[in-house]
Order: C-alpha cells, then structure tokens, then sequence
C-alpha cells in the first residue's frame, strides 16, 4: 500500500509545480499597448488661464499644457460618474496642487461636452457633403446633354452641349 501510495503523490507534485511556478522563476506578462497624450499649445484669448495650462514664459500669447494637471482632469472626469463636482473639485485641488472650484470644473466639463458635440455634428455634415458631392459627379459623368451659358460670347443665353466621359 505505501509503494502504490507514494508515485500517486510524486504525480501530484508535479502536477501543483506546473500549475504555479517555483520561486526562482518570473513571468513575463504581455505588453499592454499605450498610447501617449500629446498636448498641445493653445492660444491665449482672454485673461482667464484654464486648468491644466500656464502661460508661456517667451510669449504671453500662449498657453503651454501641463500635462499632470491635464491627466488628472481626465481622471476627474471619470470620478464624476460617483461623486459631486464638490468632492470632485476638492480631490483634483489637493492632488494638483491648483484650486480649481466645482463652478470652474462645471464650466470647463460643459464647454468641453459643447464642442465634443458640435465636432461631431460638423463631422457628420461634412460625410453627408462628401457623399452629396460623389452623387453630382456620377450623375454629371453619366448624363448626356449638361447645359452651360458662355458668359464670354457675343451671344448671352448660347447653351453648349458637353459631351459625356
């Protein structure tokens, strides 16, 4: 019974030190894909410096990134989903080190959302343009006899017939 026994307990062993690795060992995990933010510059159009953005040194017309303020507002962003723009507004004053007050986080959430929302709006109108645009050249390529007026020639209402492509 012990010599049965013991090759049923070696299997077991083995079978533990495959499932977890052995103290010498280390695991290399997959590489995350990470994107990083570039900030960019933006100009100076009124007294008010937003959060997130410090007037250039060289030129008191723009406004450089300051891209720890700039990632925890983004973060903050997310924290609105759970708590108050208070509670929000007070964390990102002690984690930055910059006041920012629950009106200011307010205005600066709205103002993004309006033109988040207005970029997509134009976004949409510029497709619908472009695929207006490809209708008229087909139906143009495809049409036998377009009409256009000389403005040039002694005669004012001479139609010229185009030929088709």
């Amino acid at each position: 019974m012990g010599c049965s026994y013991f090759p049923l307990r070696t299997l077991m062993i083995l079978k533990i030190r495959k499932e977890r690795p052995l103290q010498n060992e280390y695991w290399m995990l997959p590489r995350v894909p990470f994107k990083v933010k570039l900030w960019l510059r933006i100009p100076r159009i009124s007294r008010y410096v937003p959060f997130g953005y410090e007037i250039d040194p060289e030129d008191d017309e723009w406004l450089n990134p300051i891209p720890k303020e700039l990632e925890l507002l983004e973060l903050a962003k997310k924290h609105l989903k759970q708590y108050s723009l208070r509670q929000v507004s007070a964390w990102l004053t002690t984690q930055s080190g910059r006041e920012i007050t629950h009106d200011g986080l307010r205005k600066r959430i709205d103002v993004e959302r309006k033109r988040k929302h207005l970029t997509s709006i134009k976004r949409e109108y510029a497709r619908r343009l472009q695929k207006t645009l490809q209708q008229i050249e087909a139906l143009e390529k495809n049409y036998t006899g377009t009409y256009t007026y000389d403005d040039e020639g002694d005669e004012s209402c001479t139609a010229s017939h185009s030929q088709a492509s």
